[in-house]
């Protein structure tokens, strides 16, 4: 039994540890029925973290960048891609002694190609609490068009 279920494990790429560490976890909750058991272990060294969501009208794009100014960030769309790219300052306080420091101060850039074609001219953002949303209009082209049976 034991060899068959070794026989059957995915094969992994060694990538990035962390997301290989995240995939067995995965692939062992699946195995033994725990999936979604909510626990995620973060994705190092990707910022930002993005979701990107479609409705029938528009892709929604939003990035976590706290800390980060709207000024101190730009946005560019070409093509089906979006690139947001930016720098998030972080002072150190040089009178403070750290025990952890794991806030990254630096340049991001953060690309993104899209499942379809997009009106860049109609692209709007908003920065709110730290999120940045991007609501991404959908060409009339890539838009689902309802077609009316005859007869």
């Amino acid at each position: 039994m034991i060899t068959r279920r070794f026989l059957d494990f995915p094969d992994f790429g060694w990538k990035n540890p962390f997301e290989e560490m995240d995939r067995v976890r995965r692939y062992l909750d699946q195995v033994l029925g725990q999936a979604d058991a909510g626990y995620r272990i973060p994705q190092a060294g990707v910022f930002p973290l993005v979701n990107l969501t479609e409705t029938k009208e528009n892709y929604i794009l939003r990035a976590e960048l706290p800390g980060v100014n709207a000024e101190a960030l730009d946005i560019q769309a070409t093509g089906r891609n979006i690139n947001i790219s930016g720098q998030r300052t972080i002072e150190p306080d040089p009178n403070a002694r750290y025990h952890r420091r794991e806030r990254e101060s630096g340049r991001f850039s953060r690309a993104l190609t899209l499942p379809g074609d997009i009106d860049r001219e109609k692209i709007e953002a908003q920065l709110t609490n730290g999120v940045l949303t991007l609501t991404i209009p959908k060409s009339e082209k890539a838009r689902p068009k309802q077609i009316q049976i005859k007869g």
